[in-house]
């Protein structure tokens, strides 16, 4: 007995050892292992800049670096940014798929949570020979600077010189940093050095250019700025001269830790350099913030330009002629290569990255671009094709770097499209596949149900689901013998078991969705007959390829908003009257009217079909898988999942809809509703029957079952976080990529 127990204490001990140097790897930050160059006084430099090109110190010497890297930004579904909900095991996870992707560099445009700065040091130790090298931003405030159009605005300087020394001291594990209420800014100890990990610094967000305009104006006499490792060149505008002092402020600050990197400010095409003679509107063209009207001194690891460049805004990527004269290596006249060809040969004695570049994977489009290049749109393998082009143009033309928008897909963004239309402090809490914005990632990062159920024309998938997330709808209408209805966050669900098969030559179903009191009991698509209660949406699959969401018209956001409140578009008032008969095509705006004096030229309003609805399967392991697809129909099953926007939700966590009623300002008020009734019906094409709402003449809606939910919040979201297709075509060109076009260094 006490041989037993003696061996038991001495595997308890061993045990307290083991744990104990697991508690203290866990606690000590380990030591970064990176080869550096040393200068004047034992200051240390990993990167640097040579010319046109930034090098980095290997094996004892000075080689050509071409940054591959990605933006990564702070929120998970669920969650806004400001919460800071990533873990260091998302961390972790996230930064191996990264390098896995090809990419050597990942920019990121705040302070973080101290966990960030753990994981990649963590990271790098245990990937010593091949570490992940990070981009640090600076947040410039924004929201003050728009308020007071004056970057010298005392309150507005100390607020970004203080936001810079706590960036260095951050990423140097040096700073405990309080949490400030409502701030949405990180806090903590910061105690993991990840310094000698850090690639580069981009101080700042992309400018207002009116703000920069009055900022000049209002400081017409501010004198040069000279600093202690940056100054202003002469002929620097006032703006850039405030700059100045930003760059060099980070340089001080870094300086005090042994060690430089080379720094950049944030910019993009609207305050960039160059003339765009034929972009319409005069606000994207008014001022330019000019990296050149800048130089290091004494600042060994150098200066470079840093630019947003995205293919389809401002609005002169598709309408100026002047800058469609390059072709592609298809062979295609291209806006975006000639733009990067005269932007990287007006910097031609620095270098210069895109740090931000790419198109989103979604059902909305803001923007629309030259070859298709649309802001949304577009399935995840079109994203990825895209996303890959522009990434070899910009490493053919000589840049420094191509980071791309984005790894993750995040909920909480918002378009300016659809933000009229939603329901701002909620918006992560749902996948909003018309907000383009969140669907930018390689990541993807989608509702709840997509590994369970596959849109594919086959139910079986739906046997899988608890009892308590399914629920069939008692209809009993003729030609649909079973329906069953799910939700998760980003689709309402159907599985549709009809009477016989679909055969589109000569059958259109029907699935008309009440969602409030109002809309159409009558139209052309109910072939003659009346319901009690109207339909707010209709969606019509009449062909083998592709089906279609419309709007009842006295519903229609799209006119109400750009029609009837705002008075752009022309529009016939009995449309908006109830029970109009007219269903409308799904449409997001893709640019106002523009006319003199906010445009150089008249510039016409412009709208898009976003209620198309393609055919095809959402397995991702199938080879004909399609991010988009919508439904599939196979013998006499039918699957669709239904975009909560698109039936007229503008927030399905809270059970919110767009109202009929009109506030009488530009905005929409949203009502609660209990859920939501389907009204299905199919008819015959030869003979224009209709099979189902038999009986009653007006048909009873009213009656019919309605689904419903629950209200969810935060702590309820669940995502299914999965690699999209545009990931495996990044990985291919990374891949390709190691060093930087061979180009004579300009010294």
């Amino acid at each position: 007995m006490k041989k037993l127990f003696k061996s038991g204490l001495v595997k308890l001990g061993l045990v307290v050892v083991i744990a104990g140097g697991a508690v203290a790897y866990w606690l000590m930050p380990p030591v970064a292992k990176v080869e550096s160059a040393e200068i004047d006084n034992g200051v240390k430099v990993k990167f640097k800049t040579n010319g046109t090109r930034i090098e980095q110190f290997q094996n004892q010497s000075w080689k050509p670096y071409f940054a591959k890297g990605v933006n990564m930004g702070a929120a998970v579904p669920g969650h806004f940014p400001g919460e800071l909900e990533i873990s260091k095991d998302d961390y972790m996870r996230w930064f191996e798929m990264v390098q896995e992707m090809g990419a050597n560099v990942i920019r990121v445009y705040t302070i973080l949570k101290p966990e960030f700065y753990e994981a990649l040091v963590r990271y790098n130790a245990k990937h010593s020979d091949n570490p992940l090298f990070f981009i640090q931003g600076v947040w410039s405030p924004e929201e003050q600077l728009i308020e007071v159009q004056n970057a010298f605005d005392p309150k507005v300087k100390q607020k970004f010189e203080k936001e810079i020394r706590e960036a260095v001291e951050a990423v140097y594990g040096n700073i405990d940093l309080e949490a400030e209420a409502h701030s949405g800014k990180a806090s903590g100890k910061y105690v993991f050095n990840a310094g000698p990990y850090l690639m580069s610094w981009i101080v700042g967000t992309e400018w207002d250019p009116v703000m920069v305009d009055r900022t000049n104006k209002s400081n017409a006499d501010v004198a040069d700025y000279k600093g202690e490792h940056f100054q202003s060149k002469p002929g620097a505008n006032p703006f850039e001269k405030w700059l100045a002092e930003m760059v060099d402020i980070t340089a001080v600050t870094e300086a005090e830790h042994g060690w430089q990197h080379p720094i950049a400010f944030s910019n993009w095409v609207t305050t960039d350099p160059l003339e765009h003679p034929g972009e319409p509107l005069v606000a994207e063209d008014m001022v330019s913030v000019d990296p050149t009207h800048i130089a290091a001194v004494d600042w060994d690891a150098g200066y470079f330009a840093s630019y947003h460049v995205y293919p389809y805004y401002p609005d002169f990527f598709t309408f100026d002629q002047s800058f469609q004269t390059m072709k592609n290596d298809k062979g295609e006249i291209d806006s975006y290569k000639t733009y990067l060809h005269k932007l990287k040969k007006y910097h031609n004695d620095m270098p210069i990255m895109i740090t931000e570049f790419g198109v989103p994977a979604s059902q909305g489009i803001a923007h629309t671009g030259m070859l298709g290049r649309n802001q949304g749109g577009h399935d995840d393998k079109t994203q990825g094709n895209m996303d890959a082009d522009m990434f070899r143009q910009i490493h053919q033309e000589g840049y420094s770097g191509a980071i791309l928008f984005t790894w993750q897909d995040e909920w909480f963004k918002k378009t300016w499209n659809t933000m009229h239309y939603d329901i701002p402090d909620r918006r992560a809490y749902w996948y909003n596949t018309l907000t383009n914005e969140s669907h930018f990632g390689v990541l993807g990062m989608y509702p709840s149900k997509d590994d369970v159920i596959r849109i594919d024309g086959d139910a079986s998938d739906w046997d899988k689901l608890d009892d308590g997330d399914k629920t069939k709808l008692d209809l009993q209408i003729e030609g649909f013998n079973e329906i069953w209805a799910a939700h998760d966050e980003g689709y309402l669900y159907l599985s549709i078991n009809l009477s016989e098969s679909l055969e589109f030559s000569n059958h259109s179903i029907y699935l008309g969705f009440d969602t409030l009191k109002g809309g159409n009991r009558h139209a052309p698509q109910l072939q003659g007959k009346t319901l009690d209660e109207g339909l707010e949406t209709l969606i019509e699959l009449d062909n083998e390829d592709a089906g279609q969401m419309m709007i009842a018209s006295n519903y229609d956001f799209h006119t109400r908003f750009y029609g009837k409140l705002s008075k752009i578009l022309a529009y016939d008032p009995q449309e908006l009257e109830d029970d109009s008969g007219i269903f409308n095509p799904w449409k997001l705006v893709v640019n106002y009217l523009l006319e003199h004096p906010d445009a150089r030229v008249d510039h016409p309003f412009g709208d898009i079909r976003v209620g198309d609805l393609p055919r095809g399967t959402s397995d991702p392991q199938d080879p004909n898988y399609n991010s988009k697809a919508i439904w599939q129909a196979k013998g006499n099953v039918l699957e669709i999942r239904i975009p909560w926007m698109l039936l007229g939700f503008s927030d399905p966590s809270s059970l919110s809809a767009i109202s009929y009623e009109d506030t009488g300002t530009k905005e929409f008020e949203s009502v609660k509703v209990e859920g939501v009734r389907l009204v299905p019906w199919i008819v015959r094409k030869d003979s224009k029957e209709v099979v189902g709402l038999e009986g009653n003449n007006p048909y009873p809606v009213s009656q019919l079952p309605l689904y419903t939910w629950k209200r969810w919040e935060d702590i309820d979201v669940d995502y299914v976080e999965r690699p999209k297709q545009s990931y495996d075509i990044m990985q291919k060109a990374m891949r390709e990529v190691n060093q930087p076009v061979n180009q004579p260094i300009s010294e």
